[in-house]
């Protein structure tokens, strides 16, 4: 029977308990840094050598769908009742409101270095030591609307945008391509200033601190953000019925996008598993 995943706003006190507990018990294990380093393998951007799986290309839905899949089953084998839920940035935009409480993901970080003090997940918890990343803080870190030059969180107009666009993908198949739902909700733009963020990419900048740049897993709300990501795809499939993940066949070889995209068939690295099979997780999980 399929699990469900929750919006994080409509959790119970004990859901965000069992929560909380699961994740620092991998973090404990150092199963959770395994995660971490997983996602700093696989960012590659447009002008890097080599295949892009997880961004900047047609695969970042089902790449991070799998990606959550194996928190997930991470998760449930700490304690079977626990999912991944979902935090819908397009309703709770407040720096108090879900999933910015005490007893989920605590809050905004402090002024001076942006450390989080609040929560399960504050270093001076004593659990949440940061060991994987890009720097030497050993603590969580969140600028939440980036004060000094601000950015909103995306809405559901930002969504709509994305979601009525009738077609997965186009070429050339990278972060530069203007029609799509995979970049308009991925959320890479040729404006300047905050306007060059749309969506799931917006929502990174907003949130700041630890989610900025490959080492984001290192603060739990990449999960809540994804799920939500995750979410859009599934509604974009039901909007669009029939619409499939493109490519649906891999770049000829005089394509400058020749071994760098995975076409629908093709195996998504690291795992032995196809974009074709990660389009219908339905009797995995669904959404309350």
């Amino acid at each position: 029977m399929a699990y469900v995943r929750k919006d994080a706003g409509t959790l119970t006190r004990a859901e965000k308990h069992r929560f909380v507990n699961a994740l620092l018990e991998l973090k404990r294990r150092g199963e959770y840094d395994e995660f971490v380093r997983m996602h700093i393998a696989y960012f590659s951007s447009d002008g890097e050598k080599g295949l892009r799986a997880a961004h900047m290309a047609p695969s970042f839905l089902p790449w991070h769908r799998r990606f959550l899949l194996d928190l997930e089953e991470a998760l449930r084998r700490v304690d079977s009742s626990v999912t991944v839920p979902y935090w819908d940035w397009t309703r709770d935009r407040t720096t108090t409101s879900a999933p910015w409480t005490a007893d989920l993901l605590g809050g905004n970080g402090r002024r001076s270095d942006h450390q989080v003090m609040t929560g399960p997940f504050a270093y001076r918890e004593g659990n949440w030591t940061i060991k994987v990343g890009v720097t030497d803080a050993p603590f969580l870190t969140r600028d939440f609307g980036r004060p000094r030059a601000p950015i909103d969180l995306p809405t559901k107009t930002d969504l709509e945008w994305a979601l009525k666009d009738p077609a997965y993908d186009v070429s050339p198949w990278d972060s530069t391509v203007t029609r799509g739902f995979r970049n308009k909700l991925e959320g890479w733009s040729t404006g300047r200033g905050s306007t060059s963020w749309r969506n799931h990419n917006r929502v990174h900048r907003w949130v700041g601190g630890t989610m900025l740049g490959a080492a984001s897993v290192n603060d739990p709300v990449f999960w809540l953000l994804h799920a939500f990501v995750d979410l859009q795809w599934h509604r974009w499939q039901h909007r669009h019925r029939g619409a499939r993940y493109l490519p649906a066949t891999p770049p000829g070889p005089h394509d400058k996008q020749h071994g760098r995209i995975v076409a629908r068939h093709e195996p998504l690295p690291p795992w032995d598993v196809t974009p074709d099979e990660l389009e219908d997780v339905g009797q995995i999980y669904r959404y309350s």
